[in-house]
């Protein structure tokens, strides 16, 4: 066991060594990630790489079997049930692949429903769902229910339900996974001005090279491992790439050497042409 210790002063969220597993099948195998305020951040991975998981422990939904999870100093994994539900409620925004928009309500209320779950006061949460909603180009959409709406203008409702209360953190699990091309494009160009102008540090998670791509940094994960970890199987497959390679070559040069002697028996030397 080792002591815990405080994170670097430019990080506002700061993992070490985070283990987690769900019904004994290992999720996370330590972990480790730093990021700053207003970066922009991909996590990326294959699907069951534990992209999620990570985001999680990151939000304080999960609690880490080992390890350690600081924002702005302190320490979320000591935290109880309620300390991190009031973080993840006031300073943490999350949009995943599905809306989850409630049926019921309508979209300035799902846009609203932090600020509204906060105490925020009716008139004041409603303005700044539209001001939201109207910056994501379905104002007009605000007195309808999330039936009227198609799959990509549901999930521009969401990303609003996550910006509404200017978090410090927004954590994005695959956002634009069920969207078309443009509509992806779209969602994440608003995503990620509306996090530099307002220094909202965001955590993307994605499999999708291009999405990631709008990151300032990336952090890849691999059965759980950090991609580089040892005993990883991308340095498995770089090892035995590389072994393959060497033993290619080697035979080419065994080949050359071969031809080389057979030609200097033959004619008794070797010549090069230009």
């Amino acid at each position: 066991m080792y002591a815990m210790v405080a994170p670097p002063d430019n990080d506002v969220l700061w993992a070490r060594s985070l283990h987690y597993s769900h019904s004994g099948s290992p999720g996370l195998i330590g972990v480790s990630v730093g990021v700053r305020r207003g970066e922009v951040l991909a996590v990326t991975g294959p699907r069951g790489s534990g992209k999620t998981t990570l985001l999680r422990c990151l939000a304080g939904q999960l609690v880490p079997e080992q390890g350690e999870v600081w924002f702005d100093g302190v320490p979320v994994h000591t935290m109880g049930p309620s300390a991190r539900e009031r973080l993840r409620r006031d300073r943490f925004g999350w949009i995943g692949p599905e809306p989850g928009l409630l049926p019921e309500l309508k979209v300035w209320e799902n846009a609203a429903l932090p600020l509204l779950i906060a105490g925020a006061p009716h008139r004041a949460a409603k303005h700044a769902a539209c001001e939201w909603l109207d910056r994501l180009d379905i104002g007009a959409f605000a007195r309808k229910r999330p039936s009227a709406l198609t799959r990509a203008e549901s999930q521009r409702v969401a990303l609003a339900r996550a910006l509404v209360g200017e978090p410090s953190v927004i954590f994005a699990d695959d956002p634009t996974a069920p969207l078309h091309r443009a509509e992806q494009a779209n969602l994440l160009r608003t995503l990620t001005t509306a996090a530099r102008s307002h220094e909202i540090t965001v955590l993307l998670a994605t499999h999708d090279e291009r999405t990631a791509e709008v990151a300032d940094r990336r952090v890849a994960l691999l059965d759980g491992r950090p991609a580089t970890a040892p005993g990883s199987e991308a340095e498995a497959d770089a090892d035995a790439t590389a072994t393959a390679a060497a033993a290619a070559a080697a035979e080419t040069n065994a080949d050359a050497r071969l031809a080389l002697t057979t030609d200097a028996e033959g004619q008794g030397a070797c010549s090069l042409s230009v």
